[in-house]
């Protein structure tokens, strides 16, 4: 029974903005201030990338001062080191993204293989670094991927058969290259179990989710049989993920391995909409946020239904699905820092969630990303345009910056 008696708080923002100094949290509040003007986020995002594309004149440092600075940990690991030893007085651990997307040829892949085996060694010399993040996409060609989704789409059957069977299909070029992608997910995984670091794989959008899942699920098989190494990320803006998970668990149970799950309510809903309206197909997104948050929670329940044959990572910037885990781990008697249960929030976004979560004794992390400005743009982009809206995020940011600003007198 978790010890600590003390009811857990999101609006307590002493203890969420403690880490920051008057001058840090003033930069937050003219950041959060101006994301909440729309016109001035659409304008940002048309201009950044070119203005980085053609080096204009204190693009990188406009960039770096501001966006960058609240959301990333640093270029390179040893500037990423200083925020995570910031965050470990604190209580609070990382999870380590090498953020750099979309590059695409076989050097770009090869070489982001060795970045996220860097990453990993560099996490097991650091008590506070449990997780790194890996994207398929990072070292897997888009358009392979699209290929395999679109045959196992048409195939029937479970999710290994579609894959096996979507595998085959291939032209023996294609499979050659497949094979150099399984390869590159063994080896970050290997290197991770080696090293006693969990390795988190991201969710696409829903056109090449497909094989990404049937990898992970084969390196769980292989890595996950007495802790869990490899976690899924489950979106649950999707109406058919917490079918999935149930599924999901139902091969861990069959195959004798230990389930990952990453839950996230999603990250690419505004393109999938519009897809599934161009191409004519039906939608893949749930059709209302309370059905989303509906499905979250169950999912949630049903991982701490099953907490001894499931590791879960509730990534949640929602107050209510955080509190609803530690309700549900009292409800059964068991602690908050269950060696089963993560939290995590990303790093600049609901310190009020991680920072109280850490003071009650939760085993919680922010999702730290690095890498070089050029490199994190289209990441920076994501969390502008989610933080864009005043009466969402950005908006109850605001209000906990206002708060603790009005209780410190500055």
């Amino acid at each position: 029974m978790n010890e600590n008696k003390e009811p857990i708080s999101f609006e307590n923002t002493q203890t969420a903005f403690a880490y920051k100094t008057d001058a840090q949290l003033k930069k937050a509040h003219f950041l959060f201030s101006s994301m909440g003007k729309p016109w001035l986020v659409n304008l940002g995002l048309k201009v950044t990338p070119y203005a980085i594309q053609w080096h204009l004149p204190f693009t990188k440092t406009t960039i770096r001062n501001t966006i960058f600075q609240q959301f990333v940990g640093g270029e390179t690991l040893e500037e990423t080191a200083k925020v995570a030893d910031k965050l470990e007085e604190y209580q609070v651990q990382v999870i380590l993204d090498y953020g750099v997307e979309g590059k695409e040829g076989e050097d770009n892949f090869e070489h982001a293989r060795d970045e996220f085996k860097k990453v990993i060694d560099y996490a097991a010399t650091q008590a506070n670094i449990p997780f790194m993040s890996v994207k398929v996409t990072g070292f897997a060609r888009f358009a392979l991927l699209e290929k395999l989704d679109t045959i196992m789409n048409t195939a029937e059957g479970t999710l290994m058969k579609r894959y096996l069977h979507a595998v085959e299909t291939l032209a023996a070029a294609e499979k050659e290259e497949w094979h150099k992608v399984r390869l590159r997910m063994l080896h970050v995984c290997e290197e991770a179990a080696a090293k006693n670091i969990g390795v988190l794989i991201d969710a696409e959008e829903t056109w090449i989710q497909d094989p990404v899942d049937a990898l992970t699920i084969l390196m769980m098989d292989t890595f996950n049989k007495t802790k869990a190494v490899v976690f899924n990320t489950l979106q649950l803006y999707r109406h058919d993920r917490l079918q999935f998970l149930k599924d999901s668990y139902e091969a861990a149970a069959e195959r004798n391995f230990i389930l990952g799950a990453k839950l996230v309510r999603g990250a690419y809903m505004e393109k999938e909409r519009a897809r599934a309206a161009e191409m004519n197909y039906p939608s893949p997104i749930q059709p209302d946020k309370e059905s989303c948050d509906k499905d979250y929670n169950a999912a949630v329940e049903f991982c701490i239904e099953h907490i001894e044959r499931i590791s879960l990572i509730v990534a949640s910037h929602n107050d209510y699905s955080n509190l609803y885990t530690t309700q549900l781990l009292d409800k059964k008697e068991l602690p908050h820092n269950h060696p089963h249960v993560h939290f995590s929030q990303l790093y600049g976004m609901s310190d009020n969630i991680t920072f109280n979560l850490a003071k009650s004794g939760c085993s919680v992390s922010k999702y730290l990303p690095f890498g070089p400005i050029k490199d994190v743009v289209p990441y920076l982009m994501r969390r502008a345009q989610e933080n864009s809206s005043v009466s969402g995020q950005t908006g109850r940011e605001l209000a906990l910056i206002k708060k603790e600003m009005k209780r410190r007198g500055i």
